[in-house]
């Protein structure tokens, strides 16, 4: 199974950390790490070099390029991908995404 290097944006890292914390703050300190766990072990499954991903059906992000696939139905992740890295880069609510 081939991977891509995976290159995470500062911002997308700021983000996930801020989800996590408000739920750590709502008491659920489990929850929250489990919650940035799966968000970076998703990350790493998109790294297979085997799969091409559609490009983003929102027009700004589709005319620079940027790929968007969903997490959990509640959150996209915008990233670029090449034959041998991948950046993510933003990671936001779906609803701030207008298709």
């Amino acid at each position: 199974m081939g991977h891509r290097e995976i290159i995470i944006k500062e911002s997308v890292a700021d983000s996930i950390a801020e989800i996590a914390w408000y739920i750590e703050s709502k008491g659920l300190v489990s929850t929250a790490e489990k919650f940035a766990d799966g968000i970076y072990d998703f990350l790493i499954k998109l790294a297979d070099s085997r799969r091409n991903h559609a490009i983003c059906r929102d027009p700004e992000r589709a005319l620079i390029g940027y790929k968007c696939i969903p997490y959990k139905r509640k959150y996209t992740i915008v990233f670029l991908e090449s034959d041998d890295e991948l950046i993510i880069c933003e990671f936001l609510p779906s609803k701030n995404i207008h298709w």
